[in-house]
């Protein structure tokens, strides 16, 4: 098979996928790749420029939509106090770090050199397994895939 565009989630009807492919983040973030899908089989990704993959996202192909699932990996959780949690943001956006913001929390990739840094400034640390979903960089298009 052979995936030349992405279908945004919502933008089609899950029960109409003929396959599933379920990717860590690194393998979301791409352009072109052979990959295997949940039932073992072959799909070249052929984008016409690299595409953030997302839970829910449709690869379309001449046999039909193949639906992207986020693999979970491990990852750090950091929780603290809104002060607290803005200073190891901007401690982490200055290291360029990947990061995915939700409420009341900020996850990346486990680094037991952050998970330090992160406790000595007062957050609560935690491995978690989860699907990560950072956010783009600041020189990306903000537009979906």
């Amino acid at each position: 098979m052979r995936a030349d565009r992405v279908i945004p989630a919502g933008a089609w009807d899950l029960d109409n996928a003929i396959d599933e492919i379920t990717l860590d983040f690194n393998d979301r973030y791409r352009r072109r790749i052979v990959l295997k899908t949940d039932a073992d089989r072959n799909i070249l990704l052929n984008l016409p420029r690299t595409a953030h993959l997302r839970e829910n996202d449709g690869l379309h192909t001449s046999e039909g939509i193949v639906r992207v699932r986020a693999k979970a990996e491990q990852l750090l959780s950091l929780t603290a106090d809104p002060h607290t949690i803005l200073r190891i943001a901007w401690h982490l956006g200055n290291r360029h770090l990947p990061v995915q913001l939700l409420p009341a929390e900020i996850r990346l990739h486990v680094d037991h050199v952050i998970a330090d840094m992160a406790r000595t400034l007062g957050a609560t640390v935690r491995t978690i397994e989860a699907a990560f979903d950072p956010e783009p960089g600041a020189y990306e298009s903000h537009e979906h895939s």
